[in-house]
C-alpha cells in the first residue's frame, strides 16, 4: 500500500484511515503528509482506544522533544478518532483528499455502498486506496471446514473484478485493480489455527452458533494434516487485492443537468 502511495502525485490536506484498527497506517500517513490533517476511523470502539494508546507512545518521545527544541511548533499532530459505519460515514461531503483503508473492506457486507459512501466523501481528484482479501484466502482451510461439515466458516470474499466493477458505478474514475498471492507456512495445526482466530471473528449471519462436535473437528484436522508440504509445513494462503481510484470532475449538476466543458483551442504561431 505505502509503495503504491509513493508512486502517486498527491499533497492531501485531509486523510480518513477507513478501518485504522490498531492505528498502524496512522503514524506512516502522519510521516508521509505531516501538515494533513488525520481521521481514523473503525467499527470497533475497543480498536479506536489501542489506535490512541499506540499513537501516544510512538509521539510521546518526538513530541517532547520538539517541545523542548521548537517550542513553536506545538508538538505533534493527534488523529482525530471516531467510530462509525464505512457506508454510513459521520463526514460532510467532499471533506478528503484521500481514503485510505487497508485489509478492512473484506469486513463490511455491503462494498458497493461503502465506494459510494467513500466517493461521497472525497473531493474532485481526492484519491481512494485500498487492500482488502480475495476469494483463495484461506482456501486450505475452506477446504478443511468443507471436509467436516456445510456450515461455512469463512467469509465469502468478493472478487478482484467485481471490486473494479462497483467503483465504476459508484462513479470513480480508472480504477485500477491488482493482486498477489501470500502464503504462510505453519508446523503445527494449532499454530495455524491460532492466528486465524487473530485475524478476527466471524460476522457472518449463517455461521455456527454451537460447537463443531468432536469428529466433525477431527475430519477437519485430519484434511489439513494430509495437506502437509514436501517439507512438512502446512500453508495457508492469503490473496491481497490493492485497488485505487480517483474521484473525477461531475458530469451533471444538482438538478440533473449536464456539464460541457469548452477548452480553449491551442494557440498557433
Amino acid at each position: 500500500m505505502h509503495e503504491r502511495l509513493a508512486l502517486v502525485k498527491l499533497t492531501p490536506q485531509h486523510i480518513l484511515d477507513a478501518g485504522c484498527g490498531e492505528g498502524a497506517d496512522l503514524s506512516v500517513l502522519q510521516n508521509r503528509f505531516p501538515n494533513a490533517s488525520l481521521c481514523g476511523l473503525d467499527a470497533a470502539p475497543a480498536m479506536l482506544t489501542a489506535a490512541r494508546a499506540s499513537h501516544l507512545g510512538a509521539h510521546s518521545a518526538l513530541a517532547r522533544l520538539l517541545a523542548r527544541w521548537l517550542p513553536a511548533t506545538g508538538g505533534v499532530k493527534s488523529p482525530l478518532l471516531i467510530a462509525g459505519d464505512f457506508a454510513r460515514l459521520p463526514l460532510a461531503a467532499n471533506a478528503v483528499d484521500l481514503v485510505w483503508s487497508n485489509l478492512a473492506l473484506h469486513w463490511h457486507p455491503q462494498p458497493d455502498a461503502v465506494f459510494a459512501e467513500w466517493r461521497r466523501v472525497l473531493r474532485t481528484d481526492g484519491l481512494l486506496m485500498f487492500s482488502c482479501f480475495g476469494p483463495d484466502t484461506f482456501k486450505e482451510l475452506r477446504a478443511a471446514f468443507s471436509a467436516a461439515d456445510a456450515t461455512p466458516h469463512a467469509l465469502p470474499f468478493v472478487d478482484m473484478h467485481d471490486f473494479g466493477d462497483m467503483l465504476v458505478h459508484a462513479g470513480f474514475s480508472t480504477p485500477v485493480m491488482d493482486m498477489e498471492t501470500i502464503t504462510v507456512t505453519y508446523g503445527t495445526i494449532d499454530k495455524l489455527l491460532a492466528d486465524v482466530r487473530a485475524w478476527g471473528g466471524n460476522p457472518l449471519t449463517t455461521r455456527r452458533r454451537g460447537l463443531m462436535g468432536r469428529a466433525a473437528w477431527r475430519r477437519m484436522c485430519d484434511h489439513l494434516e494430509q495437506s502437509r508440504r514436501a517439507d512438512g509445513s502446512i500453508g495457508l494462503s492469503f490473496e491481497v487485492i490493492y485497488g485505487h481510484a480517483f474521484r473525477p470532475l461531475p458530469r451533471t449538476t444538482a438538478g440533473g443537468e449536464a456539464i460541457i466543458r469548452f477548452g480553449m483551442p491551442p494557440t498557433r504561431t
